[in-house]
């Protein structure tokens, strides 16, 4: 099933809820409603925006279709900016005046013949405007470049919703030209020359892009324009923009509220004969607990259970009434890219099968002690903390995070760029303590080992296969990378408990050296430890550590690597950090470290 045939389905699901517009109608942002009397005079002025925050906000109301615009003057029917319905924009307006007269145009033109008392009000209302009278009661500035529409006095319906008007819209739907078979439904009819303008996906333009769209030659097969290259009949088209738009408002319970990199997400359920409206909003609401777990503490736990079941074994529709088995689900990743929209992936398979890839991105993820606490992180949290400088999601390579994304969702390898990313925040001086580079360098580690054991993975030589990475401090682990990391963690601790504090620990200096080199730069460190562990001896500690460095060193065979590969250098981060989480396992190491860090705290008081 393609995208736009999904979006047409869902369009369906909207419908049977009442949450659909009407065929000719969209929803816009509308600020101000003129109430003009029955001869045309306007009344009063109503401000329909809402309060959000403290901003006020214009409310999203049904109207007629809002046209395309590109270059041209084109007025809306029945509503549309300051500039057009009244001649009067906050800018200065070097068209101000020609868009108003082709409104006023239109409008005098479709309204010749209207016989409703709204429709004649506001035929007047338009000719005995003139732009000047804006400055008088009851209009205001706070008017100037919002869309306005406009209702009878006395009446609470607005005039584009009367039945009059309606009718008017209908009888001006196109009928010129020769269907053609659709390719959304597969039925003749006529096609759509300019496709629905797509509105609310992040950094895309405000007054909306195109998902689908044939402006240039370039774009052009055989002579011909436009919706011709891809023939989607008017309803078609209207029904998957309608879906699409609906989806993407920000109080949909459709789209992932933080989006992924530069990705805004949408997803959706069918139905069908076996599954209903509330199945499908089941399978949605589990989704975006599994991609974007609550806050709450007591919600993400029992999210984590969830996950955790479905790892054992369990189906989805046993953990929940109203899940059905073989509920289609779909993904759609969409990115801004100039005045169009790319598609950063687009995903379609049976829900249960999606679950059971996020639990197992979990799984893979899962490394103990957990970074994250009881709440499972995001895909959007989890690029953040392993590749964004300084944490910020715009910097979040996008391209990337669509990979990442495909590869959860679909259950396929990781990116090696991911990898790349993760050692490359390191060594520009992410702390390795952390937990988050070392947990999405386990999964990208666990996944590769285990889709090369299930032979699904053919493009890895035999010798680079390895056992999957541990999930907490693995002490007999025969990688030598990962013992290095051990080591590395063990001196660091030597240094921090012997100095206290310092303005730059050997992690500091030496890190990203000793993961990549370990030959040229561990000799320093062994040299370095040695007066470090002679102190702690003078003062009755450190026994304990000194086992740990001899019980790592032992299991080192010289000599030392000249280098590590980047999967090597991963293996180093994660000895690295069990080692300095694990070591609180060990009661005489604990209550030594606890110490020093209350010397510590006490020295900077």
């Amino acid at each position: 099933m393609t995208i736009l045939q999904a979006l047409d389905r869902y369009y369906d699901r909207m419908a049977e809820r009442g949450e659909a517009e009407p065929p000719g109608f969209s929803r816009e942002k509308i600020g101000f409603a003129i109430e003009i009397a029955t001869d045309g005079t306007p009344a009063s002025v109503l401000d329909l925006r809402a309060a959000s925050g403290k901003k006020l906000v214009p409310q999203l109301l049904s109207v007629p279709a809002a046209v395309k615009r590109t270059a041209g003057i084109l007025p809306n029917l029945l509503w549309d900016k300051s500039a057009y319905v009244l001649g009067r924009t906050a800018g200065d307006g070097k068209r101000t005046s020609q868009e108003h007269d082709a409104f006023k145009a239109a409008h005098l033109q479709l309204l010749a013949s209207a016989d409703d008392p709204g429709l004649i009000a506001l035929r007047q209302f338009l000719e005995g405007w003139a732009p000047e009278r804006f400055d008088a009661p009851p209009f205001s500035p706070d008017m100037l470049d919002a869309n306005i529409v406009f209702r009878l006095a006395g009446e609470k319906s607005f005039i584009h919703q009367r039945p009059a008007a309606r009718a008017l819209l209908a009888a001006r739907t196109g009928s010129e030209g020769t269907p053609v078979p659709c390719l959304v439904t597969g039925r003749a009819s006529l096609a759509q020359r300019l496709h629905p303008t797509i509105r609310g996906v992040n950094g895309a333009q405000s007054s909306g892009a195109a998902l689908v769209s044939f402006n240039l030659d370039a774009f052009t097969s055989y002579g011909k324009e436009q919706g011709e290259n891809a023939p989607t009949s008017q309803d078609a088209a209207f029904r998957y923009g309608a879906a699409l738009n609906g989806m993407l408002e920000r109080a949909s319970r459709n789209r992932l509220s933080r989006g992924i990199g530069d990705a805004t997400v949408v997803f959706w359920a069918d139905t069908s004969q076996t599954v209903d409206e509330a199945g499908a909003r089941a399978a949605e609401d589990w989704f975006t607990a599994f991609a974007e777990p609550p806050d709450d503490a007591d919600e993400a736990r029992k999210v984590r259970e969830r996950l955790e079941q479905v790892l054992a074994g369990r189906p989805v529709e046993a953990l929940d009434a109203r899940l059905s088995r073989g509920t289609r689900f779909h993904v759609l990743g969409l990115a801004p890219n100039a005045a169009r929209l790319s598609v950063r992936y687009w995903l379609s398979d049976d829900f249960g099968a999606f679950v059971e890839r996020l639990a197992g991105h979990y799984r893979d993820l899962s490394i103990l002690p957990r970074p994250w606490g009881e709440r499972p992180p995001s895909i959007a949290w989890l690029l953040l903390k392993t590749t964004a400088m300084q944490e910020k999601y715009e910097n979040i390579p996008p391209m990337l995070a669509g990979e990442v994304a495909r590869a959860v969702l679909d259950g396929t390898r990781y990116p090696r760029a991911l990898l790349a990313a993760a050692i490359m925040r390191l060594r520009a001086g992410d702390d390795p303590a952390t937990g988050w580079h070392a947990a999405i360098i386990k999964a990208v580690l666990t996944r590769d080992a285990r889709l090369r054991r299930l032979g699904t993975d053919a493009t890895e030589s035999p010798e680079r296969a390895k056992e999957e990475p541990p999930v907490s401090l693995e002490r007999d682990n025969p990688d030598p990378a990962y013992q290095l990391g051990r080591l590395f963690a063990a001196y660091e601790t030597a240094q921090r408990m012997a100095l206290g504090k310092v303005n730059a620990t050997i992690r500091d200096r030496y890190f990203g050296a000793a993961s990549a080199t370990p030959a040229s730069v561990f000799p320093l460190l062994m040299r370095g430890v040695r007066p470090h562990l002679g102190k702690l001896r003078k003062g009755g500690k450190g026994a304990w550590l000194e086992r740990e460095i001899e019980e790592i060193t032992y299991r080192l065979q010289p000599p030392l690597p000249r280098s590590l590969p980047l999967e090597a250098q991963g293996r180093f981060v994660l000895g690295y950090y069990h080692q300095r989480k694990g070591q609180f396992a060990d009661r005489e190491a604990a209550t030594e470290i606890e110490g020093t860090d209350a010397e510590d705290t006490g020295n900077d008081e």
